[in-house]
């Protein structure tokens, strides 16, 4: 279907079946607006890759359409894409105080600053984007500053819910504007995109003032020093661990890159409130009494390299985690980082530290701080929309989220549970999906993006699981003659006295090979070398490591 003047599409290339690298858009006309440009962090099989983020090869060929890239939160999923998206598309970027803040620290870092146009919106804001018109509402999140959408098109409302929950007693005392939402329903919501991520869960989820009250207590019953992680850009629980400190009479230390940026910018933006005097550098933990000490690090999540799993490790210089330390972890696994975070757990306890950890609804340290099922419904009742799609989650999520949809009274052929890169166009207010674009995954690997595919991965996983043989043989130019080799050097397949009779085996086999091959062309050497040499190996072993023949003419 070719876009006209009277029809709307909205389009998802990240956040569809997933948890990560939000980004949807929304063409009306010849307008394009996008929503959010977030990044996705590798699973244990993406061996080497340090980020996933969108393909916009559909958003590179409608450039000059493209009028804003609108952020709803500064949450890594949601902004983590941004300076790769800038490097192929400069785009104009609206967001809110906090979170232009966190995408300044990426734009200096990759030194796009100074060309980004950025734009200050709050939930007042209004603004005209070609033929779309867009208007905001506050929301409450587990970050301060986040905003839901509603797009004014000449088909009619399209409403983006952001990452949301219903908190009616936040930290802050910026509670969700009800009022607004159940105005912009009453208006007429066309379609409604709302996010999925605790579909599956009953109820409601709690509020985020209930944790500050059990960190406080664990910071009172804490004989020694306190660790405490939790991710840096959750603002509000910073400052209720700010504020147990100051009443269980302990400073602060931040350990880690992301918590003292995030902190940074809290503090500057008015976000934060941390007593002067209260933040100490961590070469002073070693003169102070332990139980006047808190700190405040990143790895809750077991990343390698973040704050914790090195204190975990002892291979953190300054500080220590001793016998009868406190650590707390104040954020529940994301699914697939379990096993990372046990390993650290187990590594606490051996040091002897008193570890508390486990669901937030046990040990009172953690809430969601994503919408349940009940808030779910109370989204849908508000906005009352005609057409409803679920965004922001796994397959399941999205499907549990459209049966609350059908039970609040939406038309189950008015449910579209997509792909990435699914397109819903809209004619004459009716919506239907019929088509795909490209919306595959781009891989980061150091500087090169998208230069990491599919064939390099299997390489990896390969030399990951069985090793390598190099074998280096010289050869004359004027026929297939021996000079010098061959010469097997084995990496990761296998070693020591007991494979020298593998590796005299293989060398005789490559010669053979050699003298028999009738074709003096390298190319075609080196794959009868391989092909010979993988049989035998397997064979022997049932491994295939990689093979690498070197052929050098003289």
């Amino acid at each position: 279907m070719n876009n006209s003047e009277s029809q709307l599409s909205i389009f998802a290339l990240g956040g569809i079946n997933e948890i990560g690298k939000n980004m949807y858009i929304i063409q009306s006309s010849d307008d394009i607006v996008i929503i959010d440009c977030g990044s996705k962090f590798p699973d244990e099989s993406l061996l080497g890759i340090d980020l996933i983020i969108q393909d916009i090869s559909f958003l590179q060929e409608h450039k000059e359409k493209i009028r804003a890239l609108i952020v709803t939160h500064g949450h890594e999923d949601h902004i983590g894409g941004i300076p790769y998206f800038l490097k192929q598309l400069n785009v104009p970027i609206y967001a809110t105080n906090l979170t232009l803040g966190l995408i300044e620290i990426k734009l200096k870092e990759h030194g796009l600053l100074r060309e980004t146009r950025l734009f200050l919106i709050d939930e007042d804001s209004t603004i005209r984007l070609g033929t779309i018109k867009t208007t905001f509402f506050r929301t409450s999140h587990s970050i301060p500053d986040c905003l839901g959408i509603a797009f004014h098109t000449p088909q009619g409302t399209i409403v983006h819910t952001g990452d949301f929950k219903f908190d009616l007693t936040p930290v802050d005392n910026h509670a969700p504007d009800i009022h607004k939402m159940a105005e912009i329903g009453q208006n007429g919501v066309l379609l409604l995109l709302s996010e999925s991520t605790n579909a599956e869960r009953p109820g409601s989820t709690p509020s985020e003032r209930l944790v500050g009250d059990h960190i406080e207590d664990a910071f009172r019953h804490a004989p020694r020093k306190v660790f405490i992680s939790t991710f840096a850009s959750n603002v509000h629980r910073v400052q209720q661990i700010v504020n147990a400190a100051l009443k269980t009479n302990r400073r602060l230390v931040l350990l880690g890159r992301s918590m003292v940026n995030v902190v940074s910018v809290a503090m500057d933006r008015g976000y934060l409130e941390i007593p002067d005097g209260m933040l100490m550098e961590t070469n002073e933990v070693r003169t102070m009494n332990p139980e006047k000490v808190v700190i405040l690090c990143t790895g809750s999540q077991g990343e390698p390299m973040a704050a914790l799993s090195r204190l975990a490790s002892s291979n953190f210089r300054q500080v220590e985690v001793l016998p009868e330390d406190t650590v707390i972890f104040a954020a529940s696994p994301i699914p697939g980082n379990e096993r990372s975070v046990s390993r650290i757990i187990d590594n606490l306890f051996q040091l002897g530290a008193k570890v508390i950890y486990g669901s937030g609804n046990v040990t009172g340290m953690h809430v969601s701080g994503h919408a349940c099922q009940e808030e779910l419904k109370l989204m849908l009742t508000l906005m009352k929309p005609k057409y409803f799609i679920p965004i922001h989650g796994e397959y399941r999520m999205l499907r549990h989220h459209s049966l609350l949809a059908e039970s609040v009274g939406v038309r189950k052929d008015n449910i579209f549970i997509l792909n990435n890169g699914d397109v819903v166009d809209i004619v004459d207010q009716e919506a239907i999906h019929t088509r795909s674009i490209d919306a595959g995954n781009i891989f980061v690997d150091g500087f090169g993006i998208g230069d990491v595919g599919n064939i390099i991965l299997r390489d990896r996983k390969l030399l990951s699981e069985d090793g390598m043989l190099v074998i280096v043989i010289t050869i004359s130019k004027s026929g297939n003659k021996i000079i010098t080799g061959p010469d097997t050097i084995s990496r990761g397949f296998v070693y020591g006295p007991g494979a020298e009779e593998l590796i005299k085996e293989v060398n005789q086999s490559v010669s053979q090979t050699i003298k028999n091959s009738k074709d003096r062309n390298q190319r075609v050497l080196k794959q009868n070398i391989k092909s010979s040499i993988e049989k035998l190996l397997y064979s022997r072993t049932k491994r295939s490591p990689m093979i690498l023949p070197i052929i050098i003419d003289i």
